[in-house]
């Protein structure tokens, strides 16, 4: 393939992304290549008026471990437990981008206590506590009932 600035052998093949559903490709040889780099940390460089906070995004540190977002954009690794609620007005968009979800939907190994049971087993009781004060004792019942079911089949 040839290079689009000069004709010469393309050897870089970069996709910017414009806007959700637009994308760039640019196939470039090694000059061009070195050259469009260049120009893109030059105008990242110099930021436009009203674009501070994304400047800053990549400036957002962990206290505890002291990471910074754009390392994780680097890497892909977080670095301590604490980043997930430090980032998480970054994280959340990724993850459902990536996942469709941001919570756990997939399988769990059956003779664990996976944290979606543990959690709706403590909902199933709280429900329970609920229909009682209630005094809806039908609906108890049936709760009870799906809760000794869950305890029985080896998921709690």
């Amino acid at each position: 393939m040839k290079c689009q600035k000069c004709h010469n052998q393309a050897i870089l093949h970069i996709t910017e992304v414009l806007t959700q559903d637009q994308f760039e490709e640019l196939h470039l040889c090694e000059q061009c290549a070195n050259k469009y780099l260049y120009e893109s940390q030059q105008k990242k460089a110099t930021i436009e008026p009203g674009r501070e906070d994304e400047a800053l995004l990549g400036q957002q540190e962990c206290p505890a471990c002291g990471m910074k977002f754009v390392e994780f954009r680097n890497t892909g690794r977080l670095g301590c437990p604490n980043d997930y609620q430090e980032f998480r007005e970054d994280l959340i968009p990724l993850l459902e981008n990536i996942h469709g979800e941001t919570k756990h939907v997939g399988k769990a190994p059956r003779r664990s206590h996976s944290p979606q049971a543990v959690s709706e087993l403590v909902q199933l009781r709280s429900k329970l506590k609920q229909a009682v004060s209630k005094e809806d004792y039908e609906e108890a019942a049936r709760l009870r009932d799906q809760i000794r079911q869950a305890e029985e089949s080896g998921a709690i």
